[in-house]
């Protein structure tokens, strides 16, 4: 199995970590390389959309012709994990910011996000989530999004203060918080296990 991290921003090299630990406790061969052109996507089995500035992320995945190739991915039913801008991203429909800053969203997952939902960076904050099919773990949060809504075949499987913070769709997952952040392997364990599936 090939997994690509997105290495524009954000924790690339905590990612890969965390993939590779994960692989490693399920037994899945195979890579995992940080992504920066959209040849080093080509055949890639999985993609992770790792944090930092959605409207930054969105203009060099359209710079690059990467946003064109995820969306191909996405169709050919690659595993797709977005976390925290990358779960931005992955939405259909923005709020009042994403449009005011003409970030352009993939528009793979059904569901509505409010981009700055648990506040500024100074607000950031961990807590323990219930996460449906894995159960309690702590989680990261940094001026992290909010899923308001799902609809279609988009589902929340973990929510925080009544809002939506993990959500999955086929084999697209998006996380508002920061999984790469802690010593806890299961979410990219669980993303990997979906994406593998047929």
């Amino acid at each position: 199995m090939k997994v690509a991290v997105i290495a524009f921003q954000g924790d690339v090299s905590e990612h890969i970590r965390m993939t590779e630990e994960a692989m490693k406790e399920l037994g899945i061969g195979g890579s995992v390389v940080a992504a920066r052109r959209r040849k080093d996507l080509e055949g890639a089995d999985a993609v992770i959309l790792p944090g930092g500035e959605s409207t930054t992320i969105s203009k060099r995945l359209r710079a690059s012709g990467m946003d064109e190739k995820l969306r191909e991915m996405a169709g050919e039913g690659k595993g797709i994990m977005g976390t925290c801008a990358g779960c931005i991203l992955l939405a259909k429909k923005g709020d009042e910011e994403v449009e005011k800053t003409d970030t352009k969203l993939l528009g793979l997952m059904d569901m509505e996000i409010d981009r700055n939902a648990f506040g500024r960076q100074r607000e950031s904050f961990e807590t323990e989530l219930n996460v449906e099919g894995i159960g309690k773990i702590n989680a990261v949060f940094i001026r992290a999004p909010a899923i308001l809504r799902t609809w279609g075949d988009c589902r929340t499987i973990s929510e925080f203060e009544g809002m939506g913070v993990a959500a999955v769709q086929g084999k697209l997952m998006a996380l508002s918080f920061h999984p790469e952040l802690t010593d806890d392997c299961r979410m990219h364990g669980e993303f990997l296990k979906n994406a593998a599936k047929d």
